[in-house]
């Protein structure tokens, strides 16, 4: 018995020193094997190991566990399919690692082997925004790597607190009333890419390679939703945070020219509805979530993908430059049309009938607000990435480019992951059947429908009228990351020339007045010193008795 995740770390320590030719089949085979493995594993906890002073769960199953670890090993292999001809070794190598790190966090079975599988995971992803190539990559992977180490070492000291005070590793739902609660909810948010912490993944996605892209966008925040589930069911801070960052992904999408970038913020969009679910915390609601992350996975993956192929395919990544590939590429406008649809919740896609779930949750509790803020979020998705994104892009004004669809490993990766879009919405119950609970639910119904469609004509509406304005909007948009980028760079240089002054002043006034000691103490102890001349013993004498009586009148006076 080993962890399913060691197959793919085997796989990645390969991928460098085999044949050129074996390395597509290394992609491809070592996250199909770690499938299969997947689902020949029993529930409960199956494998242990010392770990220092502590017995680690390595390996414990469930049905949460095994649907995330599932979607982490296709995601893996889809992936590898789409990137072996354009990325490096050293890409295909971490990207690699870095799923299995997410199949390992998903089969943790305590807070210590979920720590060290997140940090493995953590380590290659960092190599995957460098492995961009640029300028741009190297500076946003420093950014990237303090950040999420930084989120690491906040997820540490909750995990140590919450040790302390149960004496259990045990992964088990935590009440928020202790300081090491909240800093173990802290580092979780961090991972997820919750505001105001989440400019580093708006900052890294684009930096990397396109294809870099694609890995980057499915397992850093989906781990997070899954220690979410995990770790603070029904917290209701959840729900005020999941809003919050639905609406702040929304707002970013709209201002955002560069298309990588844009979908980079849908991320933090789309993560914050399955924040909302794990808030509400009841059994539709966990069924909703894990269904979404699960869709979402697929979708956001195809979106990115279809980005890239425009980028490679064009050079350009700007709105304003693109428009009219439909001519030129129908199999990426087609995909890309498909995934833009599933991420705004259209019918017939997989998008809408997991995401109903966490609408009609919401509805089913109080206060109803979360409701209607799930429904506006949704037609605000609609809005950026079902028009904006594919509609100017690939159907929009032509601005004469010259391209073509890219090579059929990529056309086979996109049209996969359109197929399941498809498929998982025509069939919901093909799917299911796999959730953790129950699903006495029906998510084709007149009034979820009707309530979808009327939100995605207002918004269709929407954009229409504010066409032409969103299409020539050119702004500098200024996220969170403002802090350490710009304004922390000025005050570093202001404490620097700080810094020089106060030398200076302490050359002026210290060091150099310093240096004239030794000529004083030359002056007056040298051998012609005053204080080196022999003294009459008549004089010493004298100077003895004034210390004498100058130390009994002071004893007399205390």
């Amino acid at each position: 018995m080993f962890p399913p995740a060691l197959i793919m770390i085997v796989g990645a320590m390969l991928i460098p020193v085999a044949p050129v030719r074996l390395r597509p089949a290394l992609l491809i085979l070592t996250p199909l094997l770690t499938l299969l493995m997947i689902w020949n594993l029993g529930d409960g906890l199956l494998l242990t190991a010392p770990f220092l002073n502590y017995e680690i769960a390595l390996v414990e199953t469930s049905d949460v566990r095994r649907l995330f670890a599932t979607i982490f090993a296709l995601m893996a292999m889809v992936s590898g399919l789409y990137m072996f001809r354009h990325a490096r070794v050293v890409e295909m190598s971490a990207s690699l690692a870095y799923a299995a790190g997410a199949v390992g966090v998903s089969f943790a079975g305590d807070l210590l082997s979920l720590y060290l599988f997140w940090e493995f995971m953590v380590l290659f992803s960092i190599i995957v925004v460098w492995s961009g190539g640029t300028e741009q990559a190297r500076g946003a992977g420093i950014r990237y790597a303090i950040m999420l180490l930084i989120g690491g070492i906040i997820l540490k000291i909750g995990i140590e607190g919450v040790y302390a005070q149960t004496g259990s590793h045990d992964i088990q739902a935590l009440a928020l009333d202790s300081v090491a609660t909240w800093m173990l909810l802290v580092g979780v948010l961090i991972h997820a890419a919750a505001p105001p912490v989440s400019a580093w993944l708006a900052d890294a996605n684009p930096s990397a390679s396109p294809t870099g892209s694609v890995i980057l966008s499915a397992f850093t925040t989906k781990t997070a939703v899954l220690a979410l589930i995990m770790l603070f069911p029904g917290q209701q801070v959840l729900v005020w945070i999941g809003m919050y960052m639905i609406v702040y992904g929304i707002i970013y999408a709209l201002l955002e020219n560069d298309i990588r970038r844009m979908l980079a913020y849908a991320i933090v969009n789309q993560v914050g509805f399955m924040v909302v679910g794990v808030g509400i915390g009841t059994e539709l609601a966990i069924n909703g979530v894990v269904a979404f992350a699960f869709a979402h996975i697929i979708f956001q993956a195809l979106l990115l993908m279809s980005a890239g192929v425009v980028v490679i395919q064009t050079g350009k990544r700007n709105l304003r430059d693109l428009g009219g590939l439909y001519r030129s590429m129908p199999v990426t406008a087609i995909c890309g049309t498909i995934g833009a649809l599933a991420m705004s919740a259209f019918p017939l896609t997989s998008g809408f009938v997991s995401g109903v779930m966490i609408t009609e949750s919401a509805a089913s509790g109080e206060p109803a607000w979360p409701r209607y803020g799930l429904l506006a979020g949704m037609a605000g998705v609609f809005l950026f990435v079902g028009l904006k994104f594919a509609w100017l892009v690939f159907f929009g004004k032509d601005e004469g480019l010259q391209a073509k669809d890219p090579a059929w490993n990529m056309q086979a990766a996109m049209i996969i992951f359109a197929a399941a879009c498809v498929l998982l919405g025509i069939s919901p119950g093909l799917w299911y059947q796999f959730l953790p609970y129950e699903v006495p639910y029906a998510s084709y119904t007149v009034s979820h429908l009707l309530t979808q469609l009327v939100m995605l004509l207002l918004a269709g509406a929407v954009f229409f009228v504010c066409m032409s304005w969103l299409r020539r909007l050119s702004i500098r948009v200024i996220d969170t990351d403002f802090i350490y980028r710009r304004a922390g760079v000025q005050m570093w240089r202001s404490f620097v020339r700080l810094l020089v002054i106060l030398s200076g002043v302490l050359h002026t006034r210290v060091l150099d007045p310093g240096k004239r000691l030794p000529q004083l103490w030359i002056r007056y102890h040298g051998p012609e010193g005053p204080l080196a001349r022999t003294w009459p013993t008549g004089s010493m004498l004298l100077w003895v008795a004034v210390m004498l009586v100058v130390i009994l009148i002071g004893a007399r006076l205390l």
